[in-house]
């Protein structure tokens, strides 16, 4: 079988992080009435944050994550480099290194043979890699449909560890990605996806957000995380939620892939988009279709969304220019308000 005739897109239902379940039934299955108390345990499952994270007790703290899809690319290497980027970003989003990965394997040996799982592997081996880290083991089963992902382990500072839960009003809101992964994602599986556009998104989802642990040792920098399958409105919905704030997002400033309306005029929408919308769409002010289709579009190995108080905005976007990042805030946080987060 060559690796040029395979399209694992194919022989999966979902796509990427548009796989995730939505945010409403999320909720349902980790509810729980048990309450676990663990003082070493800084960031459980009972907050929406992008890890765990243990205090090892000596001035630094655990990261652990897990994260793994089915194919949202065609070509096996490039699955392998996306997934491992979008599992590695966990860390990164917290302000920590990675320094171990795990590999989680679900291939149907009956439909694709086992060099085709072998090209994958190397393109994660390669992000891994770039990343300073390797894939030391996992686990694999046999499964209807190709998944794969990592667990990954990394390492912060206590005092530099970030959360998206420790927000302060006033924070000017960035993103370090454009939106738009989702929508082009399903122009492929469509084939209506122009080649260029192609190369965008790949080169998109394969960069590393590893400006994660410089950003953790700003003090300006406030509450982060990154933007995946709940698109920008479901991850700063957490935010708000878990920082007791609400959000003004300025839509005509949001960065966006420049051609993602030309494939959403083609009715390219994923299905995560209407189910993320299900989910906290009540919590949101009125807003177009459009808008709707653009602020919920799940992203997979998306862009940081980092909070950085006022006083510390020059500083932040000078390190960012510096680094090759041309950022505008897109919106700022502000007190409770009557919706959760206004688009103005």
């Amino acid at each position: 079988m060559e690796f040029e005739t395979i399209k694992l897109t194919q022989y999966s239902h979902g796509a990427g992080c548009g796989c995730k379940i939505s945010p409403a039934v999320l909720d349902r299955i980790l509810h729980s009435d048990e309450i676990q108390i663990d003082p070493r345990l800084l960031v459980g499952n009972d907050e929406r944050d992008d890890a765990a994270v243990l205090d090892l007790g000596n001035g630094t703290a655990l990261i652990s994550t897990t994260d793994f899809f089915m194919p949202i690319v065609d070509r096996p290497f490039d699955f392998g480099r996306i997934a491992a980027a979008n599992a590695i970003s966990d860390v990164y989003a917290m302000g920590g290194k990675p320094v171990l990965a795990l590999a989680i394997l679900g291939w149907p040996i009956d439909k694709l043979n086992p060099e085709v799982a072998r090209e994958m592997m190397e393109g994660a081996r390669a992000i891994c890699k770039e990343a300073g880290l390797k894939i030391a083991g996992g686990h694999s089963i046999d499964s209807p449909e190709p998944i794969f992902g990592l667990s990954v382990n990394g390492i912060v500072s206590s005092q530099n560890l970030k959360r998206n839960s420790t927000a302060t009003p006033g924070c000017r809101l960035y993103l370090t990605k454009p939106l738009g992964v989702g929508a082009l994602s399903t122009a492929q599986k469509k084939a209506l996806l122009k080649e260029e556009d192609a190369e965008i998104i790949l080169k998109s989802m394969t960069t590393l957000n590893s400006i994660g642990p410089e950003l953790g040792e700003f003090k300006e920098i406030k509450a982060m995380t990154d933007v995946t399958g709940f698109g920008l409105l479901g991850h700063l919905s957490e935010m708000c939620e878990g920082s007791g704030l609400s959000a003004e997002v300025e839509f005509e400033k949001v960065p966006l892939i420049p051609s993602l309306n030309f494939y959403l005029d083609q009715k390219c929408i994923p299905g995560g988009t209407n189910r993320n919308w299900a989910s906290y769409g009540h919590k949101i002010s009125e807003i177009t279709e459009k808008q709707k289709q653009i602020l919920c579009d799940p992203q997979t190995s998306g862009g940081l969304m980092v909070a950085v108080e006022e006083t510390g905005i020059e500083k932040f976007e000078e390190f960012m220019n510096n680094n090759g990042f041309d950022l505008t805030s897109f919106g700022r946080l502000t007190e409770r308000q009557e919706n959760l987060i206004r688009v103005i």
